[in-house]
């Protein structure tokens, strides 16, 4: 297969990227590095089933790339994603994370891509949902221009679909974590924690610890891509989480076991926006694409404190 992931740079892209690599295809990837980092793609030098396109969804000639390198699948992971700066500036939000997907989709259907598996967002897209776990039946209700554009997005991936005849899915992952992850944006708190702690800086928990997440591995996220990158599935969400809701507080007590550190982390006031719950019912996924988690939260933990402790020690 020869797919491009866009995002390529990111810590789900890149781990994507090398997923694509050891099964044996060909990979192109493309980042404007606004969010993304060198560094998680430097190993791939040489490697010629790799090339690498430096590029802005929004303002690159993608007809040009994707006649160039006429990708089967596109794995489409770019986006803008800090919820609060599409807040501040809803405009620049929609123009990647919508116009950027229209123009992605429409480069795709021009040149024969197959399908694109989109990125969705699971922790989002539902706002306070009347159930939990949530389902891909539960009517989206967008909270935040973030979550408004990735709904949009599929949305108009299904439309190209009907039109085109251009495949899609959405992936719409719960909360992401593991190696790579930035620990110094807002979203990525078990890699904030685990810097922090490993720093012997103090840690912050937002509101009283009792908010909760669904905490996926990162691995197990690139394989529901993989799995949904096939036949199946064809202009589907599948919610890709474990099922689990974890506490602040909990994960907090996980990073801190991992890391050796003291559990005492402060308290801070609870942050505009910010959701109580979050948990995803993941049935669809399992039962579709073949897809379940493997990675248990203390060993992903584990793992990512450890890829952090050897670039804390050099």
């Amino acid at each position: 297969m020869r797919a491009l992931v866009t995002g390529a740079a990111g810590f789900i892209g890149s781990t994507l990227v090398d997923r694509l690599l050891d099964d044996g295809h060909v990979v192109v990837g493309l980042d404007n590095y606004a969010s993304g980092r060198a560094t998680n793609l430097e190993h791939l030098d040489g490697n010629p089933d790799y090339a690498f396109v430096e590029a802005d969804i929004v303002t690159a000639d993608l007809p040009a790339v994707f006649e160039e390198h006429r990708p089967e699948v596109v794995f489409h992971l770019a986006a803008q994603i800090d919820v609060r700066h599409s807040v501040a500036d809803p405009q620049f939000d929609a123009s990647v994370n919508v116009i950027g997907t229209v123009r992605l989709a429409e480069a795709a259907r021009r040149t024969g891509v197959r399908k694109i598996v989109h990125t969705s967002s699971g922790g989002s897209i539902y706002g306070t949902p009347p159930q939990y776990p949530t389902a891909e039946t539960v009517p989206t209700d967008p909270a935040s221009p973030y979550a408004a554009g990735k709904v949009a997005g599929e949305i108009y991936l299904n439309t190209f679909r009907h039109l085109y005849g251009l495949d899609c899915s959405h992936i719409a992952p719960a909360n992401v974590y593991g190696p790579r992850q930035d620990p110094h944006g807002e979203a990525g708190v078990v890699a904030i924690f685990a810097q922090a702690l490993l720093s012997g800086k103090p840690t912050k928990v937002f509101g009283d610890g009792t908010n909760t997440r669904d905490y996926v591995f990162v691995d197990d996220v690139v394989d529901a891509f993989v799995k949904a990158s096939g036949e199946a599935g064809g202009g589907q969400r599948f919610n890709v989480g474990t099922g689990i809701e974890t506490s602040d507080r909990q994960l907090h007590s996980a990073v801190a076991a991992a890391v050796g550190g003291p559990d005492d982390p402060e308290y801070a006031p609870p942050r505009l926006g910010d959701l109580k719950r979050s948990c995803l019912d993941i049935a669809l996924a399992e039962q579709v694409l073949g897809w379940q988690p493997k990675v248990a939260l203390d060993d992903g933990v584990y793992r990512t404190v450890e890829y952090f402790r050897k670039i804390h020690t050099g």
